[in-house]
């Protein structure tokens, strides 16, 4: 279809200008048949599937099929098919040339968006040069722009009236007796020469219409040459890009170097990596495959790394699935020469697989002298030992030579771990295995059982890092090897105060099973139930606190307490929030409320109070405290009281129905008499009893008098007849009734 169309755009405007009679037989029969193609052309497209451009999906359906090709190129398409000069011919018996017929046959130029259509594929199609179907496209617009231009400027001087004031007809006064091809040549002459602007002068307007026609073909070819030139100029440019680029990069690194006065040594990594970069760039397969759908892009990174992966000693015998997920997740990297890939002590954020070349693996010295520990080679892995274990890098590695690195985060690894159980532990045990073999001294101290000196210290160290990074399974491994689960560091915490304070419930989980004390406290005196519930791991702290109150009943008020003590609010509304009952004793048999008051602590006491605490646990201990703060005091703890029902008001208690434990200094003999002969007489402290009667009946026990003839004055010899009025530390003595 496309050399019909040519055929049809380059036959009409001939036709138009160079025939003014019947054209020959060979062009009308040529004519017709490029119509009747161009006809059943139009029948297919009804019944060509079309991609819709909002759904982009292949539509099937004749019916939308139809109705969209009618609401679209239909009607132009039949208009440029029509075989207008044979319906002439037809009806009147003359060929028809004339302006009418003309503007007709402007529709057959309609068909040129077929070729403007099969150019834009060749361009799409990797079979064929971009260059040379760009130089063809440019070629065929500017033959076609000038065979219409000669065509059209040769019909000007065929319809002048006056032959010789035209511009051929000024050198050849007889020119329509001419041959066809001669006038034909002369036309594309003249136009290819005006086109160029290097007319000779040999063939030039001679009227009006001629010189209006020739200003605005030279205006139309500004514009396309400009077009042209510009897209020549691309074409150039564009295969030329990379190396403009790349002696770009490498003046600007170079100028940086001078600059800031680096060493040479960095000054050839830039240098090495920048030329890598430019000779690698057709090598960086993931600016291509990151283009790609998921589903593709796997397929992609199992063909190409799938065979380096499972060969690397972590991933033997573990499933094909986690391989899959491990792949998907890795990025392969080109790097030159003498180039850094981890440096010693840093961040265990990636770990690298070597597909091709060597990396060296540096250890530094005091002196920072540097020793090459040893050389990996293709199928190696490093960086998986920081990494699992969640410690500082232990070496500095560095390419030895042009290496293809495949990098896998650390996270992706982690997740993978967590993720497939079944795996979990094959690459434990090949990890162990694998560093067991190697017997690398800052390695082997803590993976082998038997462990050398500092072994304690080690598996402590190791067991605080794998509980911090959340690590369940190799946490399980080594408490499997008879690793310590209450091992603490140098601050007194244990693997336990790590994972709980991180969030880490299945290392907690680990742990426990491995019956781990949850009891036990840091240098600040803070349990592994105290960091989870400041961290807000409220899942956690339950599952502590659950598993704490089996063994020690007094956990909820040792927290409540401690709470209470560090003024703690927030953290006692999460723990009352979270279940711990407020009425709970602590180790010394006293109960939150009694603390909050006995240390002054109102809003506290109001909020156990209105999660439920009693107030009929109140006893000695907490009232004598009350009374030591003065009336104040007692008024607020009154009003607060006051706020809920039900509940008693802070006064003194009814001693004969609650058990108390104040204490009261007994002396014999009258206060004023005592002070004056008296003044190192010797008193008894006693627990003050649960009765006046009771109190009478020891006071005589212990001065050995008749506890029916006494009876009991305070410092000023008030005589005292009720408990109601004795408070804890008063002195009272014992008078003989005469």
């Amino acid at each position: 279809m496309v050399g019909l169309v040519a055929y049809s755009a380059w036959v009409y405007p001939f036709e138009v200008a160079f025939m003014k009679s019947y054209p020959k037989r060979e062009l009308f029969i040529a004519d017709n048949i490029a119509n009747v193609f161009f006809a059943i052309d139009i029948i297919l497209t009804f019944f060509v599937a079309y991609f819709d451009s909002r759904t982009q999906l292949l539509v099937y359906n004749s019916k939308k099929i139809a109705k969209r090709y009618i609401s679209t190129w239909l009607i132009m398409d039949v208009a440029s098919t029509i075989p207008y000069e044979a319906l002439g011919l037809m009806f009147t018996g003359k060929y028809k040339v004339g302006l009418s017929y003309s503007l007709l046959g402007l529709f057959r130029f309609w068909r040129l968006r077929r070729v403007k259509q099969f150019f834009t594929r060749l361009e799409k199609d990797i079979r064929f040069s971009y260059f040379w179907v760009r130089c063809a496209r440019l070629l065929f617009v500017t033959l076609f722009l000038v065979h219409c231009a000669g065509c059209l400027y040769y019909l000007l001087a065929d319809r002048y009236p006056h032959e010789g004031k035209t511009w051929i007809g000024a050198m050849n006064p007889n020119f329509r007796e001419t041959s066809l091809w001669v006038r034909y040549i002369s036309a594309i002459y003249w136009s290819i020469t005006t086109m160029t602007t290097v007319g000779y002068g040999d063939l030039h307007a001679n009227n009006t219409i001629e010189m209006i026609f020739i200003i605005f073909y030279m205006l139309f070819n500004l514009s396309l040459t400009a077009y042209l030139i510009g897209n020549m100029t691309n074409l150039v440019v564009e295969g030329t890009r990379r190396t403009m680029e790349f002696r770009s990069s490498i003046e600007a690194a170079s100028n940086f170097v001078s600059r800031n006065r680096l060493p040479t040594r960095l000054k050839e990594q830039i240098l090495g990596y920048m030329c890598l970069r430019f000779k690698a760039e057709n090598l960086n397969q993931f600016q291509l495959i990151e283009q790609l759908p998921n589903s593709i892009y796997k397929s992609i990174c199992q063909h190409l790394f799938l065979p380096t992966v499972e060969n690397v000693y972590l991933f033997r015998a573990v499933t094909r699935k986690t391989l899959l997920l491990l792949v998907s997740r890795t990025k392969a990297e080109y790097l030159p020469p003498r180039e850094d890939i981890i440096m010693q002590n840093e961040a265990a954020d990636d770990i690298y697989i070597i597909v091709s070349g060597e990396v060296e693996k540096i250890d530094y010295e005091s002196d920072q002298k540097e020793i090459i520990v040893g050389n990996l080679q293709a199928g190696d892995m490093f960086g998986e030992v920081a990494a699992i274990c969640s410690t500082p890098q232990a070496f500095t590695f560095r390419t030895k030579t042009l290496a293809q690195l495949l990098r896998l985060k650390t996270c992706n690894l982690i997740e993978a771990i967590k993720i497939h159980q079944e795996d979990n532990i094959v690459m434990v045990n090949n990890f162990l295995q694998h560093n067991r073999k190697l017997n690398i001294l800052s390695v082997g101290e803590w993976l082998i059982e038997n462990a050398e000196r500092d072994g304690e210290l080690v598996k402590a160290l190791i067991l605080m890092n794998v509980a911090a990074a959340g690590n369940s399974i190799f946490l399980d491994k080594l408490l499997n090897a008879n690793f310590d689960p209450n091992v603490c560091d140098s601050r007194g915490r244990t693997p336990l105060h790590e994972a709980a304070s991180r969030g880490h419930e299945e290392c907690v989980v680990v742990l426990l099973n491995h019956g781990c004390n949850v009891l036990l406290q840091d240098v600040n005196g803070n349990t592994a139930l105290w960091d989870s519930i400041t961290a807000k791991h409220y899942k956690i702290f339950q599952m502590l606190h659950n598993y704490a109150t089996i063994h020690d009943p007094h956990v909820a008020g040792d927290l409540l307490t401690t709470a209470i003590q560090r003024n703690e609010i927030e953290m006692i509304k999460d723990m009352l929030q979270y279940g711990l009952n407020p009425d709970s004793k602590n180790l010394h048999g006293l109960r939150a409320l009694q603390v909050a008051l006995a240390t002054n602590h109102l809003e506290v006491a109001q909020l156990l109070i209105a999660h439920g605490a009693k107030t009929s646990h109140l006893n000695g201990h907490t009232f004598s405290s009350i009374f030591a703060a003065g009336d104040q005091y007692l008024l607020q703890a009154n009003k607060m009281l006051k706020i809920f029902p039900g509940n008693k008001q802070v006064s003194v208690p009814n001693w004969k129905n609650e058990q108390f434990c104040a204490r009261i200094n007994l002396y014999k003999g009258h206060p004023i008499l005592s002070k004056a002969f008296h003044k190192n007489a010797t008193g008894r402290l006693i627990m003050l009893p649960s009765s006046f009667q009771e109190l009478k009946r020891i006071a005589g026990l212990k001065f050995e008098v008749d506890a029916d003839n006494i009876t009991i004055v305070n410092e000023e010899g008030a005589e005292i007849d009720s408990l109601q009025v004795i408070r804890d530390n008063d002195k009272l003595y014992v008078v003989e009734i005469k």
